[in-house]
């Protein structure tokens, strides 16, 4: 049995100032409109609320300046965190126009009580990979160097996407990784390598990419095991649908592909 198995069970709690914070985040009214930068603009911004997956952050925040110049008067928010903490938030109320998650079985959280507008739509695909300190200083080569008893590794807590996959390339490579915590999300996992306070993490390669060099990525053929899918899709919440729409669109769309595959995110 996984030495992790006593989390399966354990869900992110979200606070009620968490969902009060959120609830200021409401969108506003639209007229229609179609691809970024078209129809009439006059009435087509206002406020937008994206709840994304931590791992988008960069790629997220990059779109949001392109978004807002095609489209005047709009002013995207983002809540970035892991995926099963937003699909938490999101059934129980919080408010939100957009729902991007780093695997379909947090979006199943939120589709299956039909809290959707349509079907998600995949995105994007990311894979693992495992972070060091820059030189790779404890020679880290493979899942099974991390099993070594004095090499600190962090991973992601299970009911996390990237924990989720951490399991799946364990199961692969028959290893039990002795990790000295769990995060929340994946961002958790990088800080805990770029400062110091782990050896290793396994992240997403594109959390690698993004570190601008303050940590390196070891590949591990055990990876390609657990392959993570990014959906998205529009929420009934929302208040401003066609707004919502319009960013799924772009996110689906040739920019959207364009900054995801300079990050290293692979297509659906």
């Amino acid at each position: 049995m996984n030495t992790r198995s006593a989390y399966r069970a354990a869900g992110a709690v979200v606070s009620a100032a968490a969902l009060g914070l959120l609830a200021a985040c409401g969108g506003g009214g639209g007229d229609a409109g179609g691809e970024a930068g078209q129809g009439d603009q006059a009435q087509a911004g206002g406020p937008l609320t994206v709840f994304a997956a931590a791992s988008l952050t960069g790629t997220f925040e990059e779109l949001e300046r392109e978004f807002e110049a095609a489209n005047p008067g709009t002013d995207v928010t983002f809540n970035f965190a892991g995926s099963s903490t937003l699909a938490q938030q999101i059934t129980q109320g919080a408010p939100a126009d957009v729902f991007a998650s780093a695997d379909q079985s947090n979006m199943d959280k939120v589709t299956e009580p039909e809290l959707t507008e349509g079907e998600p739509t995949l995105f994007a695909t990311n894979t693992l990979q495992i972070a060091v300190a820059p030189q790779n200083p404890k020679d880290v080569t493979s899942l099974e160097t991390l099993t070594q008893p004095d090499l600190r590794t962090v991973i992601c807590a299970p009911q996390v996407p990237c924990g989720a996959a951490t399991e799946r390339v364990e199961q692969a490579a028959g290893v039990d990784i002795p990790a000295v915590s769990e995060e929340q999300d994946v961002k958790a996992v990088l800080q805990k390598v770029q400062t110091g306070n782990a050896d290793a993490g396994l992240v997403y390669k594109t959390d690698v990419a993004a570190s601008g060099g303050q940590v390196e990525g070891v590949d591990f053929p055990q990876a390609s095991e657990a392959v993570n899918d990014y959906p998205i899709a529009v929420l009934k919440s929302t208040r401003n649908a066609e707004l919502a729409q319009r960013w799924v669109e772009f996110v689906t769309g040739d920019e959207g592909k364009r900054v995801l595959e300079a990050a290293g995110f692979g297509s659906p």
